[in-house]
């Protein structure tokens, strides 16, 4: 089970500068689309350079022209990139076809997916890397999250890792680690802590137990 640190209000020495405190103790690093928007793919490419020991996705949430932007990404040095799972599927082989390419990975985002059953299976057969549920901040606000669905794609994916993001802290990560994704999410639950380290510290050490067999 991966660790990966969203970020989305952050310029990049600001990223740069919180990826440091924290650097040991995750698997990933997110750019989140609000970075992406604000700072360009730069952002992908210089957190990069600064830790090429760490995973870098990109959080493009891709929705058309896939390939290319699949192949802009992999430029810049991300490792996954993430696509729409609401996109066409032309969209998602593509993006598929363009990973295997250069050797990175597809993450695709479920966010307001209705059939996540339905949908996950297609996407798996597509042959994508990851299948993230995801609980988006507009429906944090309302209380919602994405531990079902977590466990819906479960029981269809077959050759997919599964994630999961949206709303992640240490107080619901046990729920979370108990249904097993292969990718957990986290952003506020470590970016706004006021010792990020210990809290990325605690998460891992979570996830990193064995879970009780019942």
């Amino acid at each position: 089970m991966e660790l990966q640190l969203a970020l989305d209000l952050v310029n990049i020495p600001e990223a740069i500068e919180l990826v440091k405190e924290v650097e040991d103790h995750i698997d990933i690093v997110e750019i989140g689309t609000p970075v992406v928007i604000n700072e360009g793919l730069r952002a992908v490419k210089e957190v990069k350079a600064a830790f090429p020991n760490l995973k870098v996705l990109a959080d493009l949430k891709i929705m058309d022209a896939a390939g290319y932007e699949v192949m802009k990404a992999s430029e810049a040095g991300a490792d996954i990139v993430t696509i729409l799972a609401v996109a066409e599927d032309e969209s998602i082989k593509g993006a598929v076809a363009e990973a295997r390419k250069q050797g990175k990975k597809i993450l695709v985002d479920m966010i307001a997916v209705k059939d996540l059953a339905g949908r996950a299976q297609e996407l798996d057969e597509m042959g994508v890397d990851y299948i993230c549920v995801h609980t988006g901040y507009d429906l944090q606000a309302v209380g919602k999250n994405s531990f079902e669905d977590l466990q819906t794609i479960k029981s269809v994916v077959k050759n997919a890792k599964t994630a999961i993001a949206g709303g992640i802290k240490l107080d619901t990560l046990a729920e979370v680690v108990a249904a097993q994704p292969d990718l957990v999410i986290v952003g506020g639950g470590i970016t706004s802590q006021a010792d990020k380290k210990a809290a990325a510290v605690a998460m891992q050490q979570m996830m990193k137990q064995p879970v009780a067999q019942g």
